[in-house]
């Protein structure tokens, strides 16, 4: 019984090791003493799904077949101009011969074929850029950049056993040392441009406010004249009226001014005044008509 159980154990074990599954999204190679398994002269490339091997001489290598995205650090690029460019771009890839892949990236290593198609991107891309302006780039022949790279790109992909879907470029940027020094001759300019509207703002502040003063003076002389020419107007009128008042009752117009002349010297009960008492100044206290004598 034992024995049994240990040949049924051993059975079980060779038979799990004559199987392995293929994902769905993945393919997969199988090399045999280094060599990959081919069918009618090709490699056999194993499909998702439940798949045979020789146990402990086949090893099988899963690929992923679904599309790839190479998103890698942006680049430096020269332009026709001899312009530096920092160019920020991705690529859409995937397997298209999973023989040539196999072998071109050392055994399927992803991260291998990737550090290739990157290479190859940035070698086509930096021919598109060579041949162009910033201006050109910047202003509309784009599209046109991505798809001769894109052309570029999947010419010299073939060897790799890839397919490449797409080529874009996400942003173009300035090295930051050539940003540091446009922005600072910005910046420069600005400030100057600043302090000279700055400049001509406090001279019209002074033109105005010189105006505003001469008006304001101006103002004031003639609102002095007007109030002088009429107060001298007032004055005339009431020498007028006092000189009639005074031609129609002099007695009683003298009578008006002494009492004036009364309450203005005795306007308080400290006030105190040194006169003769036969002065013409109490003349109205002594005769109503203000006689002397």
């Amino acid at each position: 019984m034992p024995i049994r159980y240990v040949f049924i154990v051993v059975a079980l074990l060779i038979g799990f090791s004559c199987l392995f599954t293929v994902q769905e999204g993945e393919r997969a190679v199988v090399s045999r003493f280094s060599k990959l398994v081919k069918e009618a002269g090709k490699t056999k490339v194993y499909e998702p799904g439940l798949q045979f091997k020789i146990p402990f001489i086949d090893k099988p290598r899963f690929l992923d077949a679904r599309l790839q995205t190479l998103d890698g650090q942006p680049d430096r690029f020269i332009t026709s101009e001899k312009k530096d460019l920092m160019v920020d771009s991705f690529v859409k890839w995937r397997i298209l011969d999973f023989e040539k892949f196999y072998l071109a990236t050392g055994g399927g290593n992803k991260a291998t074929a990737e550090s290739l198609l990157q290479s190859k991107i940035n070698n086509g891309l930096r021919s598109e850029f060579g041949s162009r302006t910033i201006s050109e780039i910047v202003s509309g022949s784009r599209d046109e950049l991505q798809q001769e790279a894109l052309g570029s790109a999947s010419d010299s992909a073939t060897d790799l056993g890839i397919a490449v879907i797409d080529v874009r470029v996400k942003q173009i940027n300035l090295p930051r040392e050539v940003s540091e020094s446009i922005f600072q001759r910005m910046r420069a300019e600005r400030l100057a441009v600043a302090k000279e509207h700055r400049s001509q703002g406090k001279e019209q502040a002074e033109i105005i406010r010189a105006q505003a003063d001469a008006r304001i003076t101006v103002m004031i002389a003639q609102a002095e004249k007007s109030a002088l020419t009429t107060r001298g107007s007032g004055d005339a009128q009431a020498a007028s009226i006092y000189a009639k008042a005074y031609n129609k009752s002099p007695n009683f117009f003298s009578f008006l001014r002494s009492l004036d002349a009364y309450q203005s010297s005795f306007h308080n009960k400290d006030d105190v005044m040194v006169i003769a008492p036969d002065s013409d100044f109490f003349r109205f206290m002594k005769h109503r008509d203000g006689r002397t004598k």
